[in-house]
């Protein structure tokens, strides 16, 4: 999220779509502008997910979503793309791990793509161009 606000802070435009977090009623037609260059979207979903219990209008909202980042990203118009609790919404089957890898291939060359969440799968770490890794340490 930081690099998200430097990015946008020197005058780049940035998508960051966060797959799992509700609560807001806010949706694709609803985006968060944070100044000029930072646009933020969440599903519209009354609650925040983690575990595999989406009811069925939980998965369209988060599809909408999905194919609403991908769609806009494929247009170039943002420098970066921040894809947040990704790996957790392939886990919990809410988005296909090949439509990610299919997007990440034929995205625009200058459409710099950032996604989190722990457990990342092996086929998206193989096509990044970097890896940042956070473990907890736990002091005894």
């Amino acid at each position: 999220m930081v690099q998200a606000m430097q990015v946008a802070g020197q005058g780049h435009l940035v998508l960051i779509s966060q797959f799992l977090k509700g609560g807001i009623r806010q949706g694709v037609e609803r985006p968060m502008q944070f100044g000029q260059g930072l646009e933020w979207l969440r599903p519209d979903i009354q609650r925040s997910l983690k575990t595999p219990d989406a009811t069925s209008e939980e998965q369209a909202a988060i599809a909408r979503l999905w194919h609403h980042t991908e769609a806009t990203a494929m247009q170039g118009k943002y420098s970066l793309v921040v894809l947040d609790e990704l790996s957790l919404a392939i886990q919990l089957g809410l988005i296909a791990e090949d439509a990610v890898l299919h997007f990440l291939q034929q995205r625009p060359s200058q459409v710099d793509v950032v996604l989190t969440g722990p457990d990342m799968p092996e086929s998206l770490l193989a096509i990044a161009d970097q890896v940042t890794e956070f473990r907890r340490h736990f002091l005894p």
